[in-house]
């Protein structure tokens, strides 16, 4: 079962805020909540994070585990734990994908990143953030022409991946 979100998709938002989640994603989101069986609803992580951040980051379960680890490998009262910490945690909602396979993003939430009729789903490996499709649009925008400057028309980003521990180059 696939353990990585990948792909991009927009979905209608109706008036409760409820959207439906792509199924794909929907299966990574099952196959990594270590408490989720048929017939159970499967829990994930919304960090909303600061006031500036105009998207939503939704990690599955393992995904927050993991987290949860490195962040407890942290020295306890660093400022960077404390930062962590507070996006992590407090700026955060656990909840869970209804039955139709749904998620119901709270109002303030929605009206943090701008959301209204639709919404944009876009993977980030081991979670996925959801955009208002205009907001992502600009963003996008950006980082392309940010791109543009830096590298060469025909850069190939897969270039900038290290090597997998004990083999050699990029292509193994």
């Amino acid at each position: 079962m696939a353990r990585r979100f990948r792909g991009s998709e927009t979905y209608k938002v109706d008036a409760k805020g409820r959207v439906s989640i792509p199924a794909s994603f929907r299966r990574v989101i099952e196959a990594c909540d270590p408490d989720w069986k048929e017939g159970l609803r499967p829990n994930i992580v919304i960090v909303y994070g600061p006031e500036s951040q105009k998207f939503l980051e939704v990690y599955s379960m393992e995904a927050i585990h993991e987290i949860d680890e490195q962040i407890s490998l942290m020295q306890r009262g660093s400022p960077e734990r404390l930062l962590v910490e507070e996006r992590m945690y407090g700026q955060s909602l656990e909840t869970q994908i209804d039955d139709d396979g749904r998620l119901t993003i709270p109002q303030k939430l929605r009206e943090k990143i701008g959301l209204k009729n639709e919404a944009f789903f876009i993977s980030a490996g081991d979670y996925f953030r959801i955009w208002n499709p205009e907001t992502y649009a600009e963003h996008q925008a950006r980082l392309s022409q940010r791109a543009a400057s830096q590298y060469p028309e025909d850069f190939d980003p897969r270039s900038l991946l290290p090597p997998l521990p004990g083999r050699t180059g990029h292509g193994g």
